[in-house]
């Protein structure tokens, strides 16, 4: 089964596709490419919530010290048959918490669009979640907002399973067409020439990767995919303006 929750730090960059290619060669004696997709490279497409008056924008936005966001998720392509994962990722300080549940996406349709009254009347891996998931979405009185795609190179650590590194590229996003199985496709909100890098640990990240991240020159930076996408979909924008990400960290 499935891991349902995950708690852990991650630290953000956002790296040339240079900075990548260099920081693979270093780190490869490290790490092991992720067991899923081909050589731990996949597509991720997710489906955001978000309330009409924005408020899960503003949180991430100002940096709240307690935040949180919804998003239905699949990897790769997909059926209406297939499955998707509910999540509720929840960040307090620089600890992610992350609950979620697997669920086949017809099933998540019926859910968002309420076609049940009873949390228990739906099927899913865990129905405690989806409870959570439920007060979170009245709460906020969220709906879907828009779809975030992207491709993942994912690495797991060779003796630290519990540090991982992801690399994001080729990010695009739409508020029109909220299929998730129509696939992975939008605008592009990201220089084409950048990545997306996190760092995901449960307590500290290694020194050697430190000294790595630190030869290449590679800044820490925060990389909302989430605001950085709204704020290029919305019309009228936002009051915040765009964020500006069309330089990397050389």
């Amino acid at each position: 089964m499935a891991i349902e929750i995950f708690r852990r730090k991650e630290q953000k960059y956002l790296i040339t596709t240079v900075q990548y290619e260099l920081l693979i060669q270093q780190i490869s004696p490290f790490m092991r490419p992720d067991k899923f997709g081909e050589d731990g490279k996949y597509t991720v497409t997710s489906l955001y919530f978000e309330s009409d008056d924005h408020k899960i924008y503003f949180e991430t936005k100002n940096k709240l010290k307690y935040r949180q966001k919804l998003r239905l998720r699949i990897y790769d392509d997909t059926d209406i048959h297939g499955t998707a994962f509910f999540e509720v990722k929840q960040k307090h300080k620089k600890v992610v918490n992350k609950r979620r549940m697997l669920i086949s996406l017809s099933e998540a349709y019926r859910y968002i669009n309420r076609l049940e009254s009873c949390i228990n009347n739906y099927e899913g891996s865990n129905i405690q979640v989806l409870r959570e998931i439920d007060y979170f979405r009245n709460l906020y009185r969220l709906e879907p907002e828009m779809i975030v795609s992207y491709d993942r190179h994912a690495l797991h650590c060779i003796t630290d399973p519990e540090l991982r590194i992801t690399f994001d590229s080729n990010l695009r996003c739409r508020n029109e067409d909220l299929l998730l199985e129509n696939g992975a496709y939008g605008k592009n909100f990201v220089d084409s020439n950048l990545v997306v890098l996190e760092v995901k640990v449960n307590d500290s990240v290694p020194l050697w990767l430190t000294r790595i991240l630190q030869q290449l020159n590679c800044e820490q930076r925060s990389a909302s995919k989430f605001c950085t996408s709204l704020e290029l979909l919305k019309n009228p924008p936002l009051p915040n303006g765009k964020e500006n990400v069309t330089v990397g960290g050389v």
